[in-house]
């Protein structure tokens, strides 16, 4: 069932969908001009279809509509300027080096900007080849473009037609990560599992639940229709969106010190019931995000109740018997059970008519989504060596060249521009993701090749041919933004396919594919270590600095609450999505560092420390406001306001010591809470437990300020 589940779930998905639309949108002009003995033509088409796909990346429709009606004009002067100039070598050469450079410098302006700059590049090397006089440079232009306008009604009528589809499948999407995290979360509570192994897997998953919300809120928060709640649907994704995250937080929030956990109950049963619900909660939200993804009305798998009762009679029974104090296990039987209402809260949206009166509350959410500046002024401040977009620009367009002086010096074939494509699509601004995207196309090409080779060896049937054509490129474009190695298997048979009807399928296709792509390939992985390098030690300063001062405006919400202030429901969850997208991008710089030479990663063991402890910092502090947004009676004394004035300290300390400047940008009116503030001073349990929540918070803001006081970077 598992398996089946897996196959729906990809088939539903926006992977799937995309692929679907490309491999239409590339396939059907070919064909249909083909029968009309236009087949150049529809080549042409079918490229301009393809490039300008890879503008139509996730994102509000208002944005996906312009960036790409911006990429067709792109497509259409690339194509015709280069179709003018590509008969003279030198011209040639020249605007091989200006274009890699300058549409590479697209990556200041996000990631929507970068897709354009890819698909102007693709026509580029696509064009750079065919020396054409003018009258076929200007067909050849306006065949491209009538390809990406062609692709552009294709996927603006997808969205007429299915408009929260695309929100619908991200939030599913989002979900399912979320499950995968409080699945490792339950890991905490086995002793047979890797403290430290556990804290890694934890961390990693955080990246990917942050990639997952940020690619949401841009659909939902981003877009007017969702916003204004107008429609069942829309105002059900915000809902249970909102919902996620509030769910996110409560899993970070069942966060204690674990190894104490383990070793005053780790000869009771009740660790591994708790791992046991909390592990089954997760597969209850894989399988909400399962519905989500399909569209269809999610049904429970589990019922908590029977299973929540026996726990706590677990924990009871330890109270009487040891007389062990089982506040803490109490604690975060009480966030299970916030989780599990949480679900049952997101279940109800799906009920036969929403509730007219549910509404996210006073959230403004449109602070919640970063707007993009394309202002030239960016650019400008970006011409300089100390700019990384401007160093890796030069290194693309530098690298590039060198790929086009191997091609004209020494021609492998008639294919050659396959080793600019390979520069293009290879080159990464960090060296790790270089690393990684140059081992995925030379395994992808490399099985790949040998696959086409074998089927246009082995299978001579032209209507199964075409058949195999059809689910290569289907899964090809389906992986590209999923598993790039899968996709690259994919897409090399295709193409050798593609040649076949053309009357060029040869087994020479595919060994030319697979050698300009090692050339490409190797040439690339040099220039990481030779053309400008970009190291991650030179930039995860800034990193660590920007997660500590989240943490510390996050840390401000414990004295608001403290003080009995009034938290605004907006500014706590801005601080609190701070915290969350800050330590998932230290967390990331951190992974890519790892892959980089021993010699480059520089203070290795302290920086690990350190997004570890940031890690425990962030949860921790997300546990207290837990507690304390729970905590009726106010259980609060001056000892917890003393503690959080040091711990605040600590970190201030830390930011400055990795700033380097005396006074870093910190709320620090908010430090000076007042000395007569009516705060209980009864010792009760639940204060001693906030005590001792603040006494970690403070240890760790002790540690984190020693390693940012070591640190030499």
């Amino acid at each position: 069932m598992k398996y089946s589940r897996d196959i729906k779930n990809f088939l539903s998905s926006h992977y799937f969908s995309d692929g679907l639309i490309i491999t239409v949108a590339v396939l059907l002009p070919s064909v249909i001009l083909a029968q009309f003995g236009m087949l150049a033509a529809g080549i042409n088409v079918s490229l301009g279809a393809a490039a300008l796909s890879i503008s139509d990346t996730p994102g509000p429709f208002v944005h996906k509509r312009n960036g790409m009606l911006i990429c067709i004009l792109f497509i259409f002067l690339t194509a015709f300027t280069i179709g003018l100039i590509n008969s003279n070598i030198i011209l040639a050469f020249i605007a091989v080096l200006t274009a890699f450079f300058f549409f590479s410098m697209f990556n200041i302006y996000g990631n929507r900007a970068a897709s354009i700059g890819t698909a102007a590049l693709l026509v580029l090397v696509v064009t750079i080849d065919e020396p054409l006089d003018f009258k076929r440079t200007l067909e050849h232009s306006l065949q491209l473009a009538a390809g990406g306008i062609w692709y552009f009604l294709l996927s603006t009528s997808a969205f007429r037609i299915m408009p929260y589809r695309l929100a619908q499948q991200a939030l599913g999407e989002c979900v399912q990560e979320v499950g995968k995290y409080i699945k490792i979360k339950s890991l905490f509570y086995l002793k047979s599992q890797s403290y430290d192994e556990t804290y890694k897997k934890i961390i990693n998953q955080q990246i990917e639940v942050n990639k997952q919300q940020d690619t949401v809120r841009e659909l939902l928060f981003k877009t007017r229709q969702m916003v204004k709640e107008s429609t069942n649907n829309s105002r059900r994704l915000v809902l249970v969106f909102v919902d996620v995250i509030d769910l996110f937080e409560q899993a970070t929030a069942t966060h204690y010190d674990y190894q104490a956990i383990r070793k005053n109950f780790g000869d009771t049963e009740v660790l591994s019931e708790f791992s046991v619900i909390i592990d089954k909660v997760g597969d209850e939200l894989l399988n909400l995000s399962y519905y989500i993804t399909v569209n269809g009305r999610p049904g429970k798998m589990h019922d908590f109740q029977t299973e929540l009762e026996i726990l706590k009679g677990s924990i009871d029974k330890i109270s009487a018997s040891d007389g062990e104090n089982t506040l803490v296990l109490k604690k975060i039987l009480i966030n299970i059970r916030n989780i599990i209402s949480r679900i049952q809260k997101i279940y109800s949206y799906y009920s036969e008519s929403l509730d007219k009166n549910a509404s996210i509350g006073n959230v403004e959410v449109k602070r919640f989504v970063t707007r993009q500046d394309y202002d030239l002024k960016i650019l400008k401040d970006n011409i300089s060596l100390n700019s990384a977009t401007f160093r890796h620009s030069l290194r693309v367009g530098i690298v590039a060249t060198a790929g086009f002086t191997i091609a004209n010096l020494f021609p492998l074939g008639h294919h050659s521009y396959w080793i600019l494509l390979t520069v293009l699509v290879i080159i990464k601004p960090g060296f790790s993701l270089t690393k990684q995207r140059n081992f995925e196309r030379l395994v992808g090409t490399l099985v790949g090749g040998l696959a086409g080779a074998a089927i246009i060896f082995f299978v001579h049937d032209s209507t199964v041919r075409f058949a195999l054509l059809l689910i290569c490129m289907l899964m090809a474009y389906s992986f590209q933004r999923l598993n790039y190695i899968v996709s690259v298997f994919f897409m090399t048979p295709y193409i050798l396919l593609m040649f076949s009807f053309v009357g060029l399928g040869n087994i020479t296709i595919a060994s030319e594919r697979i050698l300009d792509t090692v050339i490409g390939c190797a040439i690339s992985f040099a220039s990481s270590y030779l053309v400008f390098p970009a190291w991650e030690y030179t930039q995860i300063r800034t990193y660590m600095e920007k997660t500590l001062v989240s943490n510390y405006h996050y840390m401000i919400q414990v004295g608001n609450l403290l003080m009995g202030k009034e938290v605004g429901i907006t500014e706590f969850k801005l601080a609190r999505k701070d915290v969350y997208v800050d330590t998932a991008n230290l967390a990331s710089a951190f992974q890519r560092m790892l892959s980089e030479p021993k010699s480059k990663q520089k203070e290795i063991k302290d920086i690990h420390k350190f997004v570890v402890l940031n890690h425990i910092l962030s949860s921790y502090i997300a546990t207290l406001i837990s507690g304390l947004q729970q905590d009726q009676t106010k259980n609060f004394n001056q000892n917890h306001i003393k503690l959080l004035r040091k711990s605040l300290f600590q970190l201030s300390t830390a930011i400055e010591k990795l700033s380097g400047t005396e006074k870093p940008a910190l709320k620090s009116a908010d430090i000076a809470f007042p000395d007569n503030i009516l705060i209980s001073t009864s010792d009760t349990n639940d204060s001693r437990l906030i005590t001792k929540q603040l006494e970690f918070i403070n240890d760790v803001a002790g540690d984190i300020e020693k390693i940012s006081a070591k640190l030499d970077l």
